[in-house]
């Protein structure tokens, strides 16, 4: 089935086309949803509510071309985890005087995606949801400063952090 046909019968409010999306999108989205929740029951909770989202939207979606339509159901994912997350209170964590350190690519070519992913999750909240929002997903941090409700230098600081941290985990498993 081609994309705008799904899409269209997503706007009818056709099962069979919400069952279609939902089938396509799942997997990922749940993927999504874990990297920021960290708890599985937590990740799918918010998938659910963030389908239900795209479902009662889907009528002001407008199509763009290939791709649009998972861009526009990641962003609704992301927000619905970033909502989970500000309920929580968990969004910022403590400041620490650590040296901040960039992760150099060469440092990551030797480890798997799975013992990259483990390591990230190993991060704080805070410095994991930066993280994730600024080098998995590309938001810029002006962006990131919107959706958190904190400062850019704030979101930049978390960002730098979250590398140092990541740095030092990376180091702690090499050895």
């Amino acid at each position: 089935m081609k994309e705008e046909e799904l899409i269209q019968q997503c706007k009818d409010g056709l099962s069979t086309g919400q069952e279609v999306l939902y089938n396509q999108c799942a997997n990922m989205m749940f993927r999504l949803c874990f990297r920021y929740l960290h708890e599985e029951n937590e990740a799918e909770d918010a998938m659910i509510k963030g389908f239900v989202k795209v479902f009662n939207n889907i009528h002001k979606f407008d199509y763009r071309g290939k791709g649009s339509l998972n861009g526009w159901i990641k962003r609704i994912m992301v927000n619905e985890c970033l909502m989970e997350l500000r309920k929580r209170k968990m969004l910022t964590s403590p400041l620490d005087n650590s040296l901040q350190v960039e992760v150099e690519a060469e440092a990551l070519s030797h480890l798997g995606a799975e013992h990259i992913y483990n390591l990230i999750s190993q991060l704080p909240n805070g410095y994991r949801t930066v993280f994730n929002l600024h080098v998995v997903e590309g938001y810029p941090h002006k962006e990131i400063a919107e959706k958190l409700n904190i400062s850019e230098n704030t979101s930049k600081s978390q960002l730098s952090k979250a590398k140092a941290m990541l740095r030092r985990l990376i180091e702690e498993n090499e050895q």
